[in-house]
């Protein structure tokens, strides 16, 4: 993304926010489908084909930065970063021959997290969407059919979330696997407190 077409979004949008380090869009999920519908249209950018849509989960973390005080002396400064959602777009232009464009709808209420669906406007985001649900528990509002693809439909959990733990019973599976059914008869030997 060249300095000038990222300058040129953030005109237009001051709520956009450009993320240098990972060179991407940080839009406000209440903005997301007027930017992307900008950028699919602006003859600047002609973002014409989506490729990607996933999530990324981040906890609760710190980070710690050396800097130096008055004294002239090293300090380490450490800093709370409070947890997130993210679902990432990842965009082209097939008419101009350029990208891939970034873009990230930002969620900071984890338990929840809720964005927009850019279904409307790509028809391909549909199916990628239901997948960042399915593993991530994002919610997409104005989705046309959001509803689990890769997990059975009462399957309660998350699978890519940072948090998410693996089941001990394998009748918490539909098809147990060998390794499940190991892992559920250690379980239930330790809760006898004896072998099977």
């Amino acid at each position: 993304m060249s300095e000038v077409n990222h300058v040129l979004v953030t005109q237009q949008f001051p709520e956009v926010e450009w993320e240098e380090k990972n060179s991407c869009f940080i839009v406000p999920s209440e903005k997301a489908t007027e930017v992307v519908t900008w950028l699919k249209e602006h003859p600047a950018f002609r973002l014409d084909y989506l490729s990607c849509v996933s999530g990324a989960d981040y906890l609760d973390s710190e980070v710690k930065t050396k800097e130096k005080n008055e004294d002239g002396k090293m300090e380490v400064t450490i800093t709370q970063v409070p947890a997130k959602m993210e679902a990432v777009y990842h965009f082209f232009s097939i008419e101009k021959k350029t990208g891939p464009v970034l873009l990230k709808q930002r969620c900071m209420d984890r338990d929840n997290p809720v964005v927009q669906s850019l279904t409307p406007i790509y028809r391909g985001a549909e199916l990628m969407e239901r997948e960042v649900y399915d593993l991530y528990g994002i919610h997409f509002t104005d989705h046309p059919d959001l509803r689990r693809i890769l997990m059975w439909p009462n399957f309660e959990h998350y699978p890519m979330r940072k948090d998410y733990v693996i089941p001990n019973d394998y009748d918490y599976e539909p098809t147990p696997h060998d390794e499940v059914i190991e892992r559920a008869r250690e379980r239930r030997a330790q809760l006898e407190g004896g072998s099977m």
